[in-house]
């Protein structure tokens, strides 16, 4: 696997969904039109009334976000062309769909806008346009005219219903589901495997707001993580209809991501304790709690860049279980792959090491080693995370 500038080439997929926990396509149509169910009122307007040149349709770096979006962002519309793919028809074959554009168990995902009863609907919403504004910002009836109010604060636009996205957990509960999560069915359809790493996802999509309002990229890295373990063990702890393969899959998901925090939670005495039975089997439920507290106090964490280095210095020396026979190169492959994720992402995220080569080399020949999980050889791995060990001593950032 090539690391490329921005983020690694892991198949990121063209979804999108909330938090989490979603193995039932009600609970998909019931988030994006949640605001309606909780009895406020709202309705979805369109991004159509997003985009006028005095609001978001406009030129400069402040009005251009419905420009941005609809133009260069995967979002729009490409969630929805995939269902029309030869790829989407062979699968809703397997699943017994005749149309897979049509059907909820995709389009809650790829066109959510489907999901929302029509009567909830402006008449400017276009179901085809995939993740639109509103999916990801909440329906806009009661916000829409009074957002961009300079005396409004960002708990007024809350109460009005507007989704806090600045709240790296209402963030990551916003992406997760469709970026992680595919119910056991689809997966055995043939869907591709979704791994949910926030910072990268965040970093490789045409930024339509004020990069000066986001927090350091290691610590979107760590809530984006925390959320995605929670996801997988709740999966384990509630998926009635998993195959023993996919079943093992995430097994070896957990323990790897369970291995890539263990240490980080010992740098600030605001993260939740680590308990060393997690790694043992059946743990589910305590996995699921405690990694969704991670994921509320991590959101929190005041984050300067010596924390960032402190996370970097400690799954730089997390080389052990590549050399512990007792775990099996299937669970060590999925550990090495998401600490690789976790390095990129550190050392992209503290500038100074970003721009030192050396060590940039030695995270592609990380990357490199995790191309091929079937190929996963611990032995190399283990030598090169050594070596990386090294280039970030040498460092001396």
């Amino acid at each position: 696997m090539e690391r490329n500038e921005i983020t690694p080439s892991f198949p990121w997929p063209v979804a999108f969904h909330n938090f989490g926990r979603l193995f039932s396509t009600l609970f998909v149509a019931w988030f994006f039109a949640g605001a309606v169910f909780a009895g406020d009122g709202s309705t979805y307007v369109g991004s159509i009334n997003c985009s006028d040149s005095s609001c978001h349709g406009g030129g400069g770096t402040t009005r251009s976000e419905f420009t941005r979006w609809s133009k260069f962002d995967f979002h729009h519309e490409r969630p929805f062309a995939t269902l029309t793919t030869a790829r989407a028809a062979r699968m809703a074959e397997n699943l017994k769909i005749s149309d897979p554009t049509a059907d909820a168990r995709c389009t809650s995902c790829h066109a959510p806008l489907q999901t929302v009863p029509t009567a909830l609907l402006g008449h400017d919403n276009k179901t085809s346009e995939g993740v639109s504004c509103e999916n990801c910002h909440a329906p806009a009836s009661n916000w829409i005219r009074s957002h961009t109010r300079l005396d409004w604060t960002t708990a007024d636009r809350v109460q009005a219903g507007m989704r806090d996205l600045k709240n790296l957990y209402v963030r990551a509960n916003t992406c997760v589901a469709c970026h992680q999560n595919v119910d056991p069915d689809t997966r055995r359809a043939g869907h591709p495997e979704l791994i949910f790493e926030l910072d990268g996802q965040l970093a490789n999509q045409p930024r339509h707001w004020d990069k000066a309002a986001d927090k350091p990229g290691p610590q979107i890295w760590l809530v984006g993580q925390a959320t995605a373990l929670r996801e997988i063990s709740w999966q384990l702890l509630t998926a009635t209809n998993l195959s023993q393969e996919l079943r093992d899959q995430d097994l070896r998901d957990c323990e790897g991501l369970l291995r890539v925090l263990q240490p980080i939670c010992k740098l600030d005495s605001h993260l939740p304790p680590f308990d060393a039975g997690f790694l043992d089997a059946n743990h589910w439920s305590g996995v699921q709690h405690w990694s969704d507290d991670l994921a509320k106090a991590a959101a929190n964490l005041a984050w300067p860049d010596s924390l960032s280095r402190q996370c970097l210095n400690a799954l730089a020396a997390a080389g052990a279980p590549f050399a512990d026979k007792t775990i099996s190169a299937p669970v060590q492959a999925r550990y090495a792959q998401r600490l690789v994720l976790g390095l990129d992402r550190l050392v992209t995220g503290l500038a100074p090491l970003y721009a030192d080569a050396k060590l940039n080399q030695s995270v592609n020949h990380l990357f490199g080693d995790v191309q091929s999980l079937p190929d996963f050889a611990a032995g190399t791995f283990a030598a090169d995370l050594n070596q990386f060990q090294r280039d970030l001593e040498k460092s001396g950032n």
